[in-house]
């Protein structure tokens, strides 16, 4: 009797090395291209399952994670999430197709920095200072933000509670002036993803990514606190809710909540520049 090879089906690819056309792209670009659109991915497919969900007493799990069970708020987060992923695409690609690599930027924390001297009085008819605002001590430098000038008011670049969502045009700028790691921060935030939810390969590649292009740790753990005592505070008005302990959960709770964990081949959103919705 004949017998027949049974079909499997591969999961989406996850090779980041090459572009739509067949160009190898540079590597360090490529890696990150891969990481947005793992969390491209990851985001599309919040915003296909979170409504459904959310009357499930699991989903307090991710709800912690945005700091509310309030639906207004996490769709908007998601929505602002997916565009600025989008955005970081869209100007990772546009590197792509001229060869160019992306550089490291370290962060350095604000206390960290030497002070700024007083300027000094102009000499008569010298001519104005060109110092680029963007170089910090230590040779690193980190792009000047609207604001850093110490007579304009300050703003935080990510303010986790504001649910504005900047139109494409302020993210397409942004994306270009900000760190990358500051950027897949904000995205991060947006998108709930914390080292619980992802493979550990994967939160490897975030946690790299924040390391070498900008992103601060620091900023990560106080939005992860601060939100988490607001989700208590909305949780200890929800008596229905104290039976399930949302702090820390095992892989079988997250993929109980998600349908998977960050980072796994099923979720991949295809390479191109226009990125399909996840896959059911």
């Amino acid at each position: 009797m004949e017998h027949t090879a049974p079909t499997t089906t591969r999961p989406t690819s996850s090779d980041p090395a090459q572009d739509p056309a067949g160009r190898t792209i540079p590597k360090r670009l490529a890696a990150l291209l891969h990481v947005v659109r793992v969390l491209l991915g990851h985001g599309r497919r919040l915003v296909e399952t979170v409504p459904e969900r959310a009357a499930n007493v699991e989903f307090a799990t991710l709800a912690a994670v945005w700091g509310t069970y309030a639906m207004p708020a996490i769709l908007a987060r998601l929505q602002r999430g997916i565009m600025r992923a989008m955005a970081l695409e869209r100007y990772l690609l546009a590197r792509a197709a001229k060869g160019r690599e992306i550089g490291f930027v370290y962060y350095v924390d604000p206390r960290e920095r030497t002070p700024a001297k007083p300027p000094a009085e102009p000499r008569k008819g010298a001519p104005p200072s060109e110092e680029p605002g963007s170089k910090v001590p230590g040779g690193r430098a980190e792009p000047a933000e609207p604001g850093d000038d110490e007579r304009t008011p300050k703003r935080p670049a990510f303010d986790p509670d504001d649910l504005r969502i900047p139109t494409p045009e302020e993210l397409d700028a942004e994306v270009r002036r900000r760190p990358f790691g500051r950027t897949i921060l904000a995205i991060c935030m947006d998108l709930a993803v914390i080292p619980g939810f992802c493979t550990g390969h994967f939160w490897n590649q975030i946690s790299d990514t924040l390391t070498n292009y900008g992103g601060s740790f620091a900023t990560l753990f106080k939005i992860r606190e601060h939100r988490e005592i607001s989700f208590q505070k909305e949780r200890d008005k929800k008596p229905d809710t104290w039976s399930f302990t949302w702090r820390h959960p095992p892989p079988d709770t997250v993929r109980q909540v998600l349908g998977y964990m960050i980072g796994e081949a099923p979720i991949l959103d295809p390479p191109g520049p226009r990125l399909a919705t996840a896959p059911p």
